[in-house]
Order: C-alpha cells, then sequence, then structure tokens
C-alpha cells in the first residue's frame, strides 16, 4: 500500500491530520485550523515560506490551486459517500497580492446540499459550483475560487463520443 493511501484511510488519523499529512499538502505545510465533523465548514492556513514565495515575496498561483483543487470534492465525498467525486473544473481570480500567509474558507451551505439531493434524485448526478477563496491575515479577499465538482454514481464511465465526422477516430494529417 502507497503512503498516499494509508493516510487518506487510516483510522488512526483524524481528518484533520489526514488533509495535513497528506503529501502533497504536507510539503506545503498547511495547517488545519477548522474542519467540521460534516466538512460543511473548513478553514486551512497555507503559510508563505521561502519555497512558496514567488520573486514579487508573493504566494505563487500553483500553491494557492494545489490545495484549492480538492477541497470542495472532499467535501462532497463526506456529504455522498455512495457516489464518485471529482474536480471538474477550478478557476483562480487572483484578486490582491497573496504577500502574507493566507488561509482558505470554505463553506457547504444546506442550501446548496439540498439542491445537490434534488439533482441526484431527478437525474443521478450533479454538477455544483462552488465559490470559495483565500484572505490574507488582514482579513482581505486575495483569492476568489471557482470549483466545478462532478458529482455521480459510483463506478461512472463517461461516454466516449466518437471523433470526426464518419463517427470513427480520423485525425487531421501531420
Amino acid at each position: 500500500m502507497n503512503i498516499r493511501r494509508f493516510i487518506w484511510t487510516t483510522r488512526l488519523l483524524s481528518d484533520k491530520k489526514r488533509l495535513e499529512w497528506y503529501p502533497p499538502l504536507w510539503m506545503m505545510r498547511v495547517k488545519v485550523l477548522e474542519l467540521s465533523d460534516d466538512w460543511r465548514g473548513i478553514r486551512i492556513r497555507l503559510p508563505q515560506t521561502w519555497l512558496s514565495r514567488n520573486r514579487g515575496g508573493s504566494l505563487f498561483g500553483g500553491f494557492q490551486a494545489c490545495l484549492a483543487d480538492p477541497i470542495a470534492a472532499m467535501a462532497c465525498v463526506k456529504l455522498f459517500p455512495d457516489r464518485a467525486v471529482w474536480t471538474r473544473g477550478l478557476s483562480l481570480d487572483f484578486q490582491i497580492e497573496g504577500n502574507t500567509d493566507l488561509e482558505l474558507i470554505f463553506r457547504f451551505s444546506a442550501e446548496q446540499e439540498r439542491k445537490i439531493r434534488q439533482e441526484l434524485n431527478v437525474k443521478g448526478r450533479s454538477t455544483p459550483t462552488f465559490e470559495y477563496g483565500y484572505y490574507r491575515t488582514d482579513g482581505r479577499l486575495c483569492t476568489r475560487i471557482e470549483a466545478t465538482v462532478a458529482i455521480r454514481p459510483k463506478g461512472y464511465k463517461k461516454p466516449v463520443k466518437p471523433r470526426g465526422a464518419d463517427g470513427g477516430t480520423s485525425r487531421r494529417a501531420e
């Protein structure tokens, strides 16, 4: 068993420690400040270190994207454990310079959950978009995040559409 799978599946660790010790996040030295039992409220500090700082002195956007990417999907996994869940799209809007430690704040409202459950009951699938953000230590929004999550039945495979007008796998001449 690899270390990532062990960390994510062991019952020896709390969810907070699982996130902090998950190898990609551990290397960024994140600190989980708040993680509600149902994952509806999440606050994580992304520290500014010599490794995470760009030439201009602010946090690299790649560090921000790496931490922001799985958060909405992980919350959906906790609320919809009988479904396959993954991040479908991620957009970061860098509004002001991230020149301090940043705090990722994610909230999953009861209204969002109700809408998702309704779509799952009617369509069998849902593709919600969540908005959350990174805040500087002075409380100002630094980066606005939009994450779209695919929630599908377990074992779901996206239908493959044939390429080309003839329905085959035609390629353009090179």
